[in-house]
């Protein structure tokens, strides 16, 4: 039998602690934006950070949450959400309120980063990344070219998994993120004007959080939520949609989950924590998608604003 060395011992006895501490860490939860595609000066696109020991992992790159992810860091004490030190992006879809500030981040003081962004989502990402390629060539080629210190010449590229079916994406630092494929646009099981669309679940050694992305009432999504900690849902008003004509009608319906529809969601996944956000609301006030969902749906429901925190 091999006999282990003294420094064996402290290496195992070092990965035990280590272990322990990422176990232990805290998970947070912080809204980066609960808007929608309607221009509001109080609310930017989707985006919502999970941090875990000690790094950032973004979820949606709508306008205005860098800046979001910025004031999180200088204000609510989350150095993980420098810019820079963001490594990990998961994108639901490519609709532009979810994906705008994507070029945003990756262009962001990149000459100082110490690690590659890495961006995860459906196909056409790379599309999406290339054309922030060509948006910022002369730029980059001036920093390049010029007497910027540049620690590495690769750090304004973005390495791009595009997603090519449901399950785990990412696994590590205790962190797993699954996708898994939501019905945004059209009736399942034919996924949508915009396919594929997805959510993600999250889960750390203390938390599991659920993120709709854009979608309907979905059965993939319900069997992905079960029981979470936290499911972060986006949702219509009905009461801003029954005003609407037809064809909005028709189309939102289609793309969107009204609030009847998320609480039999919710009734069915029993979360720790319903997150009402993306809130389509129209011309009604947008607490009526709150009232609207506790009116059939008694859990812990929380309407967020940007910057929450859970």
């Amino acid at each position: 039998m091999k006999i282990k060395t003294p420094m064996t011992w402290i290496s195992l006895f070092t990965a035990a602690v280590l272990s322990t501490i990422a176990a232990n860490a805290e998970t947070r939860v912080i809204m980066l934006g609960t808007g929608t595609p309607v221009p509001n000066a109080e609310r930017a696109g989707s985006g919502v950070a999970v941090i875990h020991n000690g790094e950032a992992y973004l979820f949606d790159l709508g306008h205005g949450t860098v800046q979001r992810a910025i004031q999180a860091w200088k204000t609510m004490d989350a150095p993980e959400l420098n810019p820079i030190k963001i490594k990990n992006v998961f994108l639901t879809h490519l609709h532009s309120d979810h994906t705008l500030d994507y070029p945003e981040l990756a262009a962001t003081y990149w000459w100082r980063r110490d690690k590659q962004l890495h961006a995860y989502g459906p196909t056409g990402l790379q599309s999406m990344t290339n054309g922030y390629y060509d948006m910022q060539k002369m730029d980059i080629s001036l920093r390049l070219n010029g007497n910027t210190p540049i620690r590495d010449a690769d750090m304004y590229k973005v390495d791009v998994t595009e997603i090519s079916k449901d399950g785990v994406i990412f696994n590590d630092n205790d962190v797993t993120v699954e996708a898994f494929t939501v019905s945004h646009g059209d009736i399942e099981p034919a996924y949508g004007d915009i396919e594929p669309a997805y959510g993600y679940r999250i889960t750390t050694p203390n938390k599991t959080i659920v993120i709709s992305g854009d979608t309907t009432y979905n059965k993939n999504l319900i069997k992905n939520a079960k029981n979470a900690d936290i499911l972060i849902h986006e949702v219509i008003s009905h009461e801003g949609w029954s005003a609407l004509d037809k064809n909005w009608q028709n189309y939102h319906q289609l793309s969107h989950t009204l609030t009847t529809d998320l609480a039999k969601i919710a009734n069915q996944t029993k979360p720790g924590l319903l997150v009402l956000t993306h809130v389509l609301h129209y011309g009604a006030p947008i607490e009526t998608a709150y009232t609207e969902v506790v009116s059939h749906y008694d859990g812990k429901v929380a309407l967020a604003n940007d910057l929450d925190e859970y």
